[in-house]
């Protein structure tokens, strides 16, 4: 009997933080090239970018709030580094109650933008997963939405090889695990593995390579994430590789051929299969 095929949620990541960005992402939904979206409710192209988005299916289009902790001082400016907010939250001398509300307040931007709950939550940077920011994190998705709680991004590394492991399991490190058990904890899913970490260096060719690669390595349930953008962002530093991976999506073919063993399809659903 034939294997049924690895179910597999491809999700583009910061969504609302640039015109190109969206367009890339929305260009991509609409072609059928990933199945989620992540979105930055605090940065200046995601009201516009949500009405587009709403126009997506929920049930065959995950999108989720991409928590943002270490926004610009004014928009278009450079973002902070992490090395601040990692102090603060692994010293837990971080002020709890403004974090607190922060989270409170981007889950209600999402709510009002989206119409609904998100499909799920995770981190630019990876912040959900901090000490401090996780247990509230957690808190508030149980407290908010008791009966079906939006599923949570895990970190686990999904790809053991080459020199991108190290960034994926340095990650992880960074508190996957506690967040993973938490969210068991009060009966919040969370998706497997995470496939897509790379330090955003290379050219196409070499992309191209990393993306097969991580596609070979997929199991039903696991994110592989991206950062596709149909053009560069002033000051942007990863803005090459966002238009190595918008063309390398468009390219992509799941369902035939190498990849006849892939079904695209929202964390959600995998879930349920799983």
């Amino acid at each position: 009997m034939a294997e049924s095929p690895r179910c597999l949620c491809i999700c583009a990541d910061d969504f609302g933080m640039s015109a190109g960005i969206n367009s890339a992402v929305l260009d991509l939904a609409e072609k059928g090239k990933i199945s989620a979206a992540s979105g930055m409710v605090r940065r200046e192209a995601w009201l516009a970018g949500a009405r587009l988005l709403r126009r997506l299916e929920p049930a065959e289009f995950d999108t989720g709030l991409h928590l943002d902790l270490t926004r610009p001082a004014h928009a278009g400016g450079p973002e902070p580094g992490l090395g601040g907010l990692l102090a603060r939250t692994y010293t837990r001398t971080i002020f709890a109650p403004g974090l607190q509300a922060d989270i409170r307040d981007q889950l209600t931007r999402f709510e009002d933008a989206m119409g609904r709950a998100p499909a799920f939550v995770d981190g630019h940077r990876h912040v959900h997963q901090f000490p401090v920011v996780r247990e509230l994190l957690v808190e508030e998705i149980a407290r908010r939405y008791p009966s079906s709680p939006p599923w949570v991004r895990n970190t686990a590394p999904g790809w053991r090889h080459g020199p991108d492991s190290l960034k994926a399991r340095v990650i992880h490190m960074l508190g996957g695990a506690r967040l993973a058990a938490l969210a068991a904890r009060r009966g919040i899913p969370t998706s497997s593995r995470l496939l897509g970490v790379y330090d955003f260096s290379g050219d196409m060719e070499r992309h191209q390579q990393r993306l097969s690669e991580w596609l070979s390595a997929c199991r039903t349930g696991d994110v592989l994430m991206c950062h596709p953008a149909a053009g560069i962002m002033p000051g942007d530093p990863h803005g090459g590789a966002r238009l190595h991976e918008y063309t390398a999506l468009r390219a992509l073919a799941l369902g035939v051929g190498q990849y006849s063993g892939i079904a695209l399809a929202p964390l959600s659903r995998c879930l349920k299969r799983g």
